[in-house]
């Protein structure tokens, strides 16, 4: 009987391997690519979602796309495993992943999961000992193949039953891409634009963003998540924010992202910044941030400057002395 299993598929080189690997073996494969926040290299066009799609599309293989939900974002708030370098709880994640993957498995009537994970390639959740331990609390005991690094463990359930042939199996191990570069071009794989992936927990320049959020809301949302990819932030309330465009892009962004309720604010006589104020709304708030965007325009220093206040569908203006000085906006800075 051919067996089936799920593939964690992120659209980067190892685990398309993984992919091909499998069905080289006469495996049925699905997949499962994950999406969140904090991803890096995720587009509507480029990145790790849409390469998994496409390396689904290409080996004919089922794909279901999984958003990391609430539960999630508690996980990184609170990781049984603690963090790494940043605030990037990767054992947690992987466990997390992991059992949502063996429900799809239970679901869908495979047989077993594998991952395109190798021995050694990352400092916290790819020890031998992590590794293990992620397997287990997984409950994935004996049902997580690692068909690039297989030959370095104990044979699992697939292999001893004889579903996938562990001579064929791989013993790569460290943090060297070159072993698989040549895999990819003896199998004839092409086109893998995000080999490595990318995390913005792992970043140190994005803990203070990640830690102020945590540190302000009693109940997580995506969205705020969402948002930490954009512009500067600044905490100018205990449940209120200012988030400030750096470039065209940003601000383009920012306007589509402000809601019903949020007010957006610009210099009205001269090159501006978009800011946007997320969270409770009050006019002495606008009026700070107002001051705290003119120190990144040409406003004349001292100067009385003319600001548009944009809230649903109305528009008004006030104005603020552009008083603010580097040491003044710095303590209100988030990053």
């Amino acid at each position: 009987m051919k067996r089936k299993a799920i593939a964690l598929l992120s659209g980067g080189l190892d685990s398309t391997l993984a992919v091909k690997m499998m069905l080289d073996l006469d495996i049925d494969v699905e997949a499962l690519n994950f999406t969140s926040p904090f991803c890096t290299c995720t587009g509507k066009n480029s990145g790790c979602k849409s390469e998994a799609v496409r390396v689904a599309q290409e080996y004919s293989i089922p794909i279901k796309v999984v958003h990391k939900g609430l539960d999630y974002l508690e996980i990184v708030r609170n990781p049984v495993h603690g963090y790494g370098k940043g605030v990037n709880p990767c054992i947690d994640c992987r466990i997390y992943l992991l059992k949502k993957a063996k429900e799809y498995m239970l679901e869908s009537g495979a047989d077993f999961v594998f991952t395109g994970e190798v021995l050694g390639q990352r400092p916290m959740s790819q020890r031998r000992d992590t590794l293990r331990v992620i397997e287990r609390e997984s409950g994935l005991d004996g049902l997580l193949l690692r068909p690039l690094s297989a030959r370095h463990f104990e044979p699992t359930i697939p292999e001893k039953e004889g579903w996938v042939d562990r001579s064929k199996l791989l013993a790569i191990e460290g943090r060297s891409r070159s072993v698989q570069m040549q895999m990819a071009e003896d199998l004839d794989v092409k086109n893998y634009p995000c080999p490595a992936g990318g995390c913005l927990l792992t970043e140190l320049s994005f803990v203070p963003k990640i830690k102020d959020v945590f540190a302000h809301s009693e109940e997580l949302n995506q969205r705020d998540f969402r948002l930490l990819k954009t512009g500067r932030h600044f905490r100018i309330g205990p449940q209120s924010k200012a988030i400030m465009g750096r470039s065209e892009a940003d601000n383009n962004q920012l306007e589509l992202a402000r809601q019903a309720g949020e007010t957006a604010l610009t210099w009205l006589d001269g090159n501006t910044p978009v800011v946007i104020i997320v969270g409770e709304q009050d006019e002495e708030l606008f009026r700070l941030s107002a001051r705290i965007m003119l120190r990144y325009t040409k406003a004349e220093p001292g100067a009385e400057c003319r600001i548009e206040q944009r809230f649903n569908d109305t528009k008004q203006l006030f104005s603020v002395v552009n008083d603010m000085g580097p040491d003044a906006v710095e303590k209100y800075l988030v990053a």
